[in-house]
Formats: C-alpha cells, structure tokens, sequence
C-alpha cells in the first residue's frame, strides 16, 4: 500500500449476476490528482464508480481509500472520505439549499436531524462556489441538467472529502455547461488538493483537464498514463476499433482525437 495513494485497487473482480464485469489487477489514483477513466460503452466504467462507492460489492480483491481497507469502513465513514456525484441525479421538491445541506449528513451525530448555523454556512459557501447560490431557494426537479449537476457537486463538497467522484458529469449537457463543470473540478483539485476521479466518454474533454488518464478495455485498463501516452491512435483504434487522427492540441502534452470515419 502506498501511502500517497487516495484510492488503491488490488486484484478487483466484480459484476453482476454471475458475470464478472471488471477484472483489475492493480489501479492507482495518487492523493491530489486528476484521473479520467475512459474507455467504450460496456468496459465497465460505471461499475468502477460504483465498486469504489460501495454501490455493488467486489467478488474478489481489495480497495483502499485513503489507506484504509473499505470493507473496515461504515458507510457513513465511506461517506466522510469520498464524495460521488452521479449521473443521473434522483431530485424531488426540495430546494437547492436542502438537497445540498445533505451533505452534512454523514458529520452529525445519528441523533440530531437538523442542521447547525456552522452547516447552513458550509453550504452556502459551497452553492457559492459552484456558482448556484441564486438558485437556492428553488427547487431541484424546476432546474436544468446542468444546474443540478453544479448542484450536486455543491452537496458533494459539503460533504468535506478529500476525494471526488465524478460519474459521467458531462453527459446531455451542452458545451458550455460542460467547460462549466470541468473547470470547477480542475480548480478544486488545484486549489484545494482535492482528489478529482472522472468517468467520462468524451475523449477530448479528458485529454484537456485531466493529467492522468486510465483507458478500460473489457473491464481491465489496457494503456495508462498521461493524455499523450494513452491518446494515440494505435491505442484508441485497438480499443475502440475505430479510426482516428491524433492532432496537437491547444496545449501541450494534450492531444486531440478526430474521428476519421469511412471518408
């Protein structure tokens, strides 16, 4: 185990039924990173998200966050360590403020309901700085995709974890919702150290934010590394079996991916 890791993965198998989905042999997320897992619809993308979550158990191996086995954890000390913001986003009627108030939930004592004077504050410098503030007072069925997105990273960062969990944040939303959501997450990793692991599909959005990046083939990441390591178009066509073109980027280390179809 190294102590420099956030999350640390060992010999995992897991699925569902009695299928196995994931088979990793050892998955690194250094404390203070930013890491995309990319990879084509069914390698299982999800089912990391979900593993490392405490969602669907393992059928074998180990998971470490922040060095501690996660079987040693409750799910509320899980819930102190890792915040996971999800893609599809289950709202109701409560207000923006309330829904992200809940991230104080797994600080308080089992028997205190309510929320403190010291809590409301967390959560309204968190609505804050996610740019949701003015929208507080409405309700979370009455906003956009990507507000409630922004929401539930508020709710997250309440939660006052050093990790982030981001599954598939991007996804239906438009560009600029998009570069919204990115931006915010690389900022928390830079200012704040806080530990950012994304699930994404989109290629080019990855290579953009993310120093490191794990690319999944069949439930098992086949290249890791930086966005120039992995991007390459041998890499992306024998995974995704489909033919690219790798350009530079705007920036350095940080390659584009164009699609080249059947032209």
């Amino acid at each position: 185990m190294n102590p420099e890791n956030a999350i640390e993965i060992n010999n995992l198998r897991c699925g569902y039924g009695g299928r196995d989905v994931l088979d990793i042999p050892r998955l690194e997320v250094p404390a203070r990173s930013f890491v995309a897992v990319i990879g084509p619809n069914g390698s299982g993308k999800t089912t990391l998200a979900r593993v490392i979550s405490g969602v669907i158990p393992r059928r074998a191996g180990s998971i470490r966050i922040n060095g501690r086995e996660d079987s040693s954890l409750t799910r509320r000390a899980r819930a102190r360590a890792l915040a996971v913001v999800n893609q599809n986003l289950e709202v109701g009627q409560i207000t923006v403020e309330e829904y992200v108030l809940m991230g104080r939930i797994p600080h308080r004592p089992p028997v205190r309901f309510f929320e403190t004077s010291a809590e409301v504050a967390i959560a309204r410098e968190n609505t804050r700085l996610t740019g949701i503030d003015a929208a507080r007072h409405r309700p979370m069925n009455q906003l956009s995709g990507g507000e409630r997105q922004l929401a539930a990273i508020a709710r997250a960062l309440t939660q006052e974890t050093g990790i982030l969990l981001l599954d598939e944040p991007t996804a239906h939303l438009d560009i600029a919702h998009q570069v919204r959501i990115l931006d915010l997450a690389r900022r928390l990793n830079r200012e704040k150290g806080i530990t950012v692991l994304l699930i994404i599909h989109d290629l080019n959005l990855a290579s953009s934010y993310c120093d490191h990046l794990v690319l999944l083939d069949h439930g098992a990441p086949r290249f890791t590394g930086s966005p120039a390591e992995v991007l390459t178009a041998d890499h992306v066509e024998s995974v995704y079996g489909a033919r690219v073109s790798i350009l530079p980027g705007p920036y350095p280390g940080r390659p584009l991916v164009i699609p080249l179809g059947d032209r």
